[in-house]
């Protein structure tokens, strides 16, 4: 048994400017911390929970940091760009997104699916956000 086995994974994501940072949230994704304090505001989705937080620092934005999984990504990144969302464009080997999904063969076996169909953009602060959703 591992000593992280019952923990919780509590994803950061850093904001240089947490105001920003908070209406980005709130008026593209619908989003609204359910507690704050200086420096830092938490979210719940699902069950889960992710924090914004102020930072001096800034992700590169280059790397998935945080991701949703959906179960309709078409109706998700639609809903998105209605609210002003641009999603990225992605041309890897083995990934290339169109119309901003991406189709990406296999899967985690335990999650019962064969693929996965994913889109990317970035939040106010540069920070990488992902929606996947599971092909069964």
């Amino acid at each position: 048994m591992s000593m992280f086995d019952t923990a919780r994974v509590a994803t950061r994501l850093p904001a240089q400017d947490l105001d920003r940072a908070r209406r980005f949230y709130a008026e593209k994704l619908g989003l609204e911390p359910v507690e704050e304090r200086p420096g830092g505001l938490l979210y719940r989705c699902g069950g889960s929970d992710f924090v914004l937080f102020r930072s001096m620092g800034a992700s590169p934005g280059t790397f998935t940091q945080m991701a949703w999984e959906v179960d309709d990504i078409e109706a998700v990144t639609q809903e998105l760009r209605r609210r002003g969302v641009v999603f990225e464009d992605v041309d890897a080997p083995g990934m290339k997104t169109v119309q901003g999904i991406a189709e990406i063969e296999g899967n985690y076996p335990s999650k019962g699916a064969s693929g996965e169909r994913g889109a990317w953009f970035r939040d106010s602060e540069g920070n990488m956000l992902g929606i996947g959703q599971p092909v069964r």
